[in-house]
């Protein structure tokens, strides 16, 4: 009979496998230490959205606190390279182990490039893979320029107005043959080579046998970083084809890298990762960015923590109902909290736009999560943090914000003072 865990191990589960379930490192963050969240969660997911910070980013600070942005960027930039760009859970930065898998598996034809002409893919194609041969990394606008193909503005494909030579570099972008060497100031890719960015890259089998195996490896993975979860759950973590999870999934229970386990109020089959640890408790406290792993799939989270979660990026104004940039706030075992958070870089100030309690929530939360406000707001080398009256937690979290200013906090974060509107 399959093991029986109650809700609250699971929860305990989650939150090891995903590194939320403990305090932050004492000392300073390593580049050792970001390699070893990032091995852990396997991928973080990429949004061009900056309002508190670039998504990437965010993980890695609910996990670790301050650190040095720098270090990602030599991780995806610099030789050897310990994070690489393709399409995962969207656009990712992914270890490199599972680029060649991946290949396999994300088709994405909507960027266009499938539609057009094939004599003129064809020879744009080879224009640009024999100019990223001899040239530098460079952006898709400095591609166009130095080919010299400009084409019409499309105005039919909403939000991916691209000219050919964008599509095209997609298009490559998804065979494996062209990948990011880094990114711009403004968040451009800057294109090359894939084998100039893995240059160790294995040969790829093209069979259904090779296939399987990458997905037996990717579902793998993702039950790794989920640590429990369902065939959905698993097959989310890197957007693959839900039968193949399936089957990968029956695979790795057959070779007892899963078990299948019996959670109390989760009415669908449930599977442990051999490698899961379960804690007695989890101590942790973390604002988590909107695309965070522990948040991608929002039917597992609201079974697990009863949070019901929807970003509302593109939801008009007057309809949403927490805000435009949301973070949920998990402290120990349960997501307690949520805040509209902007980071206004001009007034140097980090802003809660509004704040909501969830029901239930400990009498400490206001407390806390005034604390992890300036521990981000530092991070952030904002010397600010603005709570604005909206929501049913405003009031009290402004009056712990005013508290956590003083002394102690205000030195770990490096601020100086409090705004209040």
């Amino acid at each position: 009979m399959p093991a029986t865990l109650s809700l609250d191990q699971a929860r305990r589960i989650a939150l090891a496998a995903q590194g939320l379930d403990k305090g932050r490192p004492a000392g300073p963050v390593t580049s050792r230490t970001v390699g070893r969240t990032f091995a852990r969660i396997q991928l973080v997911q990429i949004d061009s959205v900056n309002v508190v910070a670039r998504s990437h980013f965010l993980p890695f600070f609910s996990r670790l606190g301050n650190y040095d942005r720098t270090i990602l960027q030599r991780m995806s930039a610099v030789h050897p390279r310990r994070m690489v760009e393709y399409w995962a859970h969207e656009a990712s930065y992914i270890r490199p182990e599972h680029y060649a898998d991946l290949l396999l598996w994300q088709k994405r034809s909507w960027v266009g490039a499938s539609r057009m002409d094939p004599g003129l893919r064809a020879d744009i194609s080879g224009r640009i893979l024999d100019t990223l041969a001899r040239s530098r990394p460079l952006t898709a606008a400095e591609l166009t320029t130095r080919i010299g193909h400009v084409e019409e503005t499309q105005t039919a494909n909403w939000g991916w107005n691209w000219n050919a030579v964008k599509r095209v570099l997609e298009h490559l972008f998804e065979e494996g043959l062209v990948s990011a060497a880094s990114r711009t100031e403004q968040f451009e890719r800057r294109y090359t080579l894939a084998s100039k960015v893995l240059p160790q890259l294995p040969i790829q089998g093209t069979g259904a046998d090779a296939a399987a195996e990458a997905m037996h490896r990717l579902i793998d993975a993702a039950a790794q970083a989920h640590g429990i979860g369902t065939v959905r759950c698993f097959a989310d973590y890197f957007r693959t084809p839900v039968k193949a999870a399936a089957a990968a999934v029956g695979h790795l229970v057959e070779r007892g890298r899963l078990e299948p386990v019996t959670v109390a109020g989760w009415d669908r089959a449930v599977f442990r990762h051999v490698d899961a640890k379960m804690p007695r408790r989890a101590t942790g406290r973390a604002l988590l960015s909107p695309f965070d792993s522990l948040v991608f799939e929002r039917r597992r989270l609201e079974e697990l923590f009863g949070f019901h979660y929807r970003i509302e990026i593109y939801t008009p104004e007057h309809k949403r109902r927490f805000g435009y940039y949301v973070l949920p706030f998990l402290l120990r075992e349960n997501i307690v909290a949520r805040v509209d958070l902007k980071a206004d870089r001009k007034e140097g100030k980090l802003l809660v736009r509004s704040s909501f309690a969830e029901p239930g929530a400990p009498p400490d939360t206001a407390a806390e999560l005034a604390a992890e406000l300036w521990l981000m707001a530092g991070w952030l080398g904002l010397p600010d943090v603005e709570v604005f009256p909206a929501g049913d937690l405003a009031a009290s979290l402004a009056h712990a914000v005013v508290i956590g200013a003083d002394s102690a906090l205000r030195e770990q974060a490096g601020t100086s003072a409090v705004s209040l509107p």
